[in-house]
């Protein structure tokens, strides 16, 4: 539970949050069957939401049953086979999760406001080392056509469009992934692309430094507002070890007339018949 020296005080004079890892400690190292969590990785310290990861996906994949209960729609969609969507009680959506999900993300983009420009927040660390247990993101830095600013021209279908994540990472913990969200001005996913899902595995320097470059040689999304997103994520692509909201905005523009949000690779032949 890392509470550390405080494991022999009585426990009413514990947090709130220091009750919950106990409580999460004790209950994942008696085996269980079945096990039901509530938000409780929400508690602690990077190593510590690391470290409830690790059991409970150990649980998971040992074939246990886990009813997690979540606002991270990431995690759910990551641990979760099946997903229930509660709304004052009341059952919205039951079945795969990648489909409840889709649906409670519209509902979301229905009924509330475009969400706060959180791009100043991301800082480049001077840090030289990341403490037990975590990673750290230093710096994004996105680019169109060479270009670099936290708002870009891009010319749809031409502009060549690059992202790079700069991270530290504990030396002892497997290296990290990376994942890109691109998303509407209404904070809809539009697409994705993640280290994890694609099977690349980020080299690190002995002192924990790494990075990832995500490249769009002729960046498919029609004319537009978006936003780039990024993740920094355990090796699993699971557990989050830092966001960073709306490090750049890109504003597509086209020249012609083809609608919709992305342009599919696509042929056209002459069916070679005439009457």
């Amino acid at each position: 539970a890392d509470i550390g020296l405080f494991i022999d005080q009585p426990v009413k004079t514990y947090s709130s949050g220091m009750f919950v890892r106990l409580a999460f400690s004790i209950a994942t190292s008696v085996d269980p069957d079945i096990l039901i969590i509530d938000e409780a990785l929400s508690v602690g310290d990077g190593a510590f939401s690391r470290k409830s990861f690790d059991r409970i996906m150990k649980m998971r994949d040992s074939g246990k049953t886990i009813l997690f209960c979540s606002h991270s729609l990431y995690q759910v969609e990551a641990i979760c086979d099946r997903v229930i969507w509660l709304e004052s009680g009341k059952i919205q959506e039951i079945g795969d999760p990648a489909k409840c999900i889709v649906a409670y993300n519209a509902m979301l983009s229905r009924s509330s406001n475009n969400s706060t420009d959180n791009s100043d927040r991301l800082v480049d660390l001077t840090i030289t080392k990341a403490p037990a247990g975590v990673a750290y993101i230093k710096s994004v830095v996105v680019t169109a056509d060479g270009m670099s600013s936290k708002e870009l021209r891009v010319l749809s279908r031409k502009s060549f469009v690059q992202i790079q994540l700069d991270f530290i990472s504990d030396v002892s913990l497997k290296p990290p992934s990376v994942a890109v969200v691109i998303t509407d001005v209404d904070g809809r996913e539009i697409a994705s692309s993640g280290t994890s899902n694609d099977g690349l595995v980020l080299e690190i320097s002995s002192s924990g430094i790494g990075s990832a470059i995500l490249s769009f040689e002729k960046f498919p999304l029609l004319k537009g507002v978006y936003w780039v997103n990024v993740l920094l994520m355990c090796e699993r692509g699971i557990h989050i070890y830092e966001p960073a909201e709306k490090v750049a905005k890109l504003i597509v523009e086209q020249s012609d007339l083809e609608v919709g949000v992305v342009s599919l690779p696509h042929l056209w032949t002459d069916g070679g018949r005439f009457l």
